[in-house]
């Protein structure tokens, strides 16, 4: 039966990351998007543990009506630098320039333009401070599609990448957050917005003993999640021709 140990795996990830900034950045920061999710908010906390809180930034960046989601409070929790940069203006323009060339932006454009513009910014910011920009996705959505390509699934490296929501919440109270955030129900973050599991018609705890253990949730459910696993691996498989064509 699989057995997931969090004090060793959370141990094994901080080292982890200290040998990467070894490697590819010596005495740079860390630059994240923090949202006041879970995701952001234990990838926070393990860096700031591997590399010290005063080389880690957190950066929000609300779209128009979205919140803070507390993600300024996580911040001073953890003694991490912040910065709230709103993309609001720059998903205005984007929409606006579509238009202006004649094109209606479709329902999904629209719907995956801000986390394109945070990714933006994120980079922007990183530059700024000598920083590697962090990607925050976790192994259930990536395996889901549930991220949104060149957006938030970006980032010079990634902490929660091989770890299952619940591995990352098992972290999260390892470190011991404060649980309001780690067990935050997370949701889009929009105006009027449903919980991510009501959306997706399952939940993490299923789509995890599925991924990990092989525990077929009920057939209707089984048949969605092996659908959204089929066509979204272009998501995190990029695709080569197999052999060199010389021109």
């Amino acid at each position: 039966m699989y057995k997931f140990d969090a004090a060793v795996n959370t141990e094994k990830c901080i080292e982890w990351i200290r040998n990467w900034f070894e490697e590819n950045g010596k005495g740079c920061t860390a630059v994240l998007g923090l949202s006041g999710g879970k995701d952001s908010t234990v990838t926070a906390a393990l860096l700031a543990e591997a590399l010290g809180a005063e080389r880690v930034i957190g950066v929000a960046m609300p779209d128009e009506g979205q919140s803070l989601n507390e993600a300024d409070e996580i911040a001073k929790w953890l003694g991490i630098k912040f910065f709230n940069i709103s993309v609001a203006e720059a998903c205005r323009a984007t929409r606006a320039s579509l238009e202006a060339a004649g094109i209606e932006p479709s329902a999904q454009c629209v719907q995956n333009i801000p986390p394109r513009e945070r990714m933006k910014v994120l980079f922007a910011v990183a530059q700024c401070f000598n920083g590697r920009p962090v990607n925050t996705c976790n192994l259930s959505e990536d395996y889901i599609g549930y991220a949104t390509i060149f957006g938030d699934a970006a980032g010079s490296f990634s902490v929660l990448g091989k770890m299952t929501v619940t591995e990352v919440l098992a972290i999260g109270d390892y470190l011991g957050l404060p649980s309001k955030w780690v067990h935050k129900t997370p949701d889009d973050g929009l105006p009027n917005s449903s919980p991510d599991e009501a959306k997706l018609g399952f939940t993490y705890a299923e789509l995890d003993r599925y991924i990990r253990e092989g525990v077929e949730p009920a057939p209707e459910k089984k048949e969605k999640i092996d659908r959204l696993n089929r066509i979204n691996r272009f998501k995190t498989e990029i695709l080569r021709l197999p052999v060199y064509i010389p021109i």
